[in-house]
């Protein structure tokens, strides 16, 4: 059984003639002939009665409605493959890293409205674990994402890296290792951590940091959004390990303090991150999707060009 079959036999029910249905779906008579018969072929009954009009059978009436519930799904699903390829979609799901949410997503979100002003955004901020995961899902269009080792890199995903950046200690301003212009890593071990949640790309890049030394962290407490991270170091016992982005806001705070890691170190090349943007290949076909997408590697790469 065939589509076009069952448009012909539709075009024969509303019709009544097969001459009429053939000038309806612009094919000739002897088309439309052979598709009814393949139909009846294929479902075993006769589904028209060929008098001087042509009349449903029995048959004909019970497939009369699945005929045309089929064919409407086929017309719909068509129209939303058409829109979707001339970029008409609804909405565009993005999933970004706190810092890229908080600092360099705006200006592009706005530029991006403008274009497209009939396709909302929905973005949210997310670690880089679960960044990736909702993407391999199917649950957002884009991710901005710290460059890991659970990135897929397959020849169906597109990965742009965006920038690199330092990583650097934050603590208050009266702590003690502010008396350092670098801090060294082995200080570094002397005191607790406030660290990422898990599933956070930054949390595994510290931990790393301190297992190249042979050390532990010592984390004492989780959080995950930049606000809580100054609130806490704010208070004086505790220091946490963040990348240059996440700290443009603590820059301008009296009470806190912010220290490049020693450069004699080792380890040095670990710490820094990059961030990088991705998607898959079929969702750059989409004229809105590539659109963000060519968005983001401007003006991100042009906004991280102080860092």
């Amino acid at each position: 059984m065939r589509l076009e079959q069952l448009q012909a036999f539709l075009a024969v029910a509303e019709t009544g003639s097969f001459q009429k249905a053939a000038r309806l779906c612009r094919v000739t008579q002897s088309t439309i002939s052979r598709q009814i018969q393949g139909l009846e072929a294929a479902v075993g009954l006769r589904l028209f009665h060929r008098t001087a009009r042509a009349k449903l059978t029995l048959g004909g009436n019970r497939l009369l409605p699945h005929a045309s519930r089929i064919c409407r799904e086929w017309e719909t699903a068509v129209r939303e493959i058409s829109e979707l390829v001339q970029g008409k979609q609804s909405e565009l799901c993005v999933a970004a890293i706190h810092s890229v949410c908080a600092h360099y997503l705006p200006p592009i979100l706005q530029k991006f409205s403008q274009i497209y002003p009939d396709v909302q955004l929905r973005v949210t901020s997310l670690g880089s674990d679960r960044a990736l995961k909702v993407l391999r899902d199917g649950l957002v269009d884009i991710a901005i994402v710290m460059h890991n080792p659970l990135l897929d890199t397959t020849s169906d995903m597109a990965i742009e890296v965006l920038y690199e950046e330092a990583i650097e200690v934050l603590m208050a301003s009266d702590h003690p290792l502010s008396q350092y212009d670098f801090v060294p890593t082995q200080e570094l071990t002397r005191y607790n951590h406030v660290v990422f949640k898990d599933g956070y790309g930054m949390q595994r890049l510290v931990q790393d940091v301190f297992a190249k030394q042979g050390k532990t962290l010592n984390a004492v407490l989780e959080l995950n959004t930049l606000d809580a991270f100054r609130g806490v170091v704010r208070q004086g016992n505790l220091i946490t390990i963040l990348p240059h982005s996440a700290l443009l806001e603590a820059r301008n705070d009296p009470t806190l303090t912010i220290r490049p890691i020693s450069p004699d170190s080792e380890i040095v090349p670990a710490l820094q991150r990059q961030v990088v943007l991705v998607t898959t290949r079929d969702r750059l076909e989409i004229s809105p999707i590539q659109t963000f997408y060519q968005l983001v590697c401007t003006g991100l790469n042009a906004a991280a060009i102080g860092i």
